[in-house]
């Protein structure tokens, strides 16, 4: 069992921290030199981060284009990793000096999404990661992989667990060694997408429009890359290199503007995974496009803290390291990345060092 208790470590009283004020783009974001540092009550720790991470969605927020939950004067994202500094009296799952990671949504702890659970979204509903320390309730933290670095580790909440639950979770339908696997982009979800299919013996087809990406998808573990610029039906040619079955699961980032190839690519009895809508909002596919996919379609929204310490466990025993765009940037640097992110230039995940 944990211990609780203080750090030898200084704490001090305010802390550097960003804010989402408004709904004008990334001129919303807003920075705080000396903003109160919380203190963890009962149940609750208080993290020092040392990375956090951005996904499309957080690119969203200031924009007024995220569908969920969003709290006013909210401190944006998500994911990040740190070091727990001290504990309340009554916390029992961790102690000072645990390597930690925060959970996407807060109260998601197992099973089925339910509607309480996007009240405890971070970085929209709740306070989320881009600042020096937070308190979180201790069940809303797993332990960091052992064999990963805290810029690493900072990309798993969303991304990693958001991958991990299209290919694991439906039971009886999780990829297997043979399985055709198809990723879209180099986004953070579809690389270390990539990287989980490949872990587990299947084979991947990937797309992008970039030529230099392709030696790096290659790296990644993809079997074969597809440029959608280059070949419009890519649906179809997906369909075709896996010998004319299709593929068994789609990860589906684009959204309406890349479903109706999805459809196409996917095999009878295969599985779509619908995930975001980086393509933007072009309309695609019909009803009848879908039914005559005679495929299993899901959309998920992350995933429960179960889904986190499962996939941790796998990146453990296969050594998977995410991969983290090679650009870095600090605290002060938030509103370069958020803008950086937004040209789509990235390759993995964009960190922010708090360091």
């Amino acid at each position: 069992m944990a211990l609780n208790g203080n750090t030898s470590t200084a704490i001090p009283k305010t802390m550097k921290a960003w804010s989402v004020e408004g709904t004008n783009g990334f001129d919303s974001l807003t920075f705080h030199a000396e903003a109160p540092l919380p203190k963890p009550s009962d149940y609750e720790v208080l993290v020092k981060f040392h990375a956090v991470s951005l996904n499309y969605r957080d690119l969203l927020i200031p924009k007024g284009q995220y569908p969920f939950p969003c709290s006013p004067s909210m401190t944006p994202l998500s994911d990040g990793s740190g070091t727990i500094l001290q504990c309340g009296p009554k916390v029992t799952r961790f102690a000072p000096g645990d390597k930690v990671c925060t959970l996407f949504h807060q109260s998601h702890l197992g099973g089925p999404l339910s509607p309480p659970h996007l009240a405890s979204g971070l970085g929209s509903a709740v306070h989320g990661t881009l600042r020096q320390y937070g308190t979180f309730n201790e069940n809303g933290l797993v332990s960091m992989p052992g064999n990963l670095g805290f810029r690493e580790a900072a990309s798993l909440s969303c991304a990693g667990v958001t991958a991990w639950n299209a290919l694991y979770g439906v039971e009886g339908k999780q990829v297997k060694p043979g399985n055709w696997v198809l990723t879209m982009g180099t986004g953070g979800v579809s690389c270390l997408a990539v990287q989980f299919a490949k872990a587990a013996g299947a084979k991947v087809i990937s797309t992008t429009s970039n030529p230099w990406k392709v030696d790096l998808l290659r790296k990644l573990g993809a079997d074969h890359v597809i440029n959608y610029r280059e070949i419009d039906n890519w649906g179809e040619e997906a369909k075709r290199i896996t010998g004319g079955g299709g593929v068994d699961f789609v990860v589906e980032v684009g959204g309406p503007s890349t479903f109706a190839q999805s459809l196409k690519s996917v095999k009878i009895g295969g599985c779509v995974t619908a995930i975001g809508f980086v393509g933007g909002p072009v309309a695609g596919a019909s009803f009848l496009d879908i039914l005559g996919a005679l495929c299993t379609v899901r959309s998920i929204l992350v995933g429960s803290r179960d889904m986190f310490e499962e996939m941790n466990r796998a990146i453990e025993r296969a050594n998977i390291k995410p991969h983290v765009d090679e650009n870095h940037f600090t605290l002060e640097q938030a509103k370069e990345a958020y803008e950086y992110m937004w040209t789509q230039k990235h390759f993995g995940k964009v960190v922010i060092s708090i360091d």
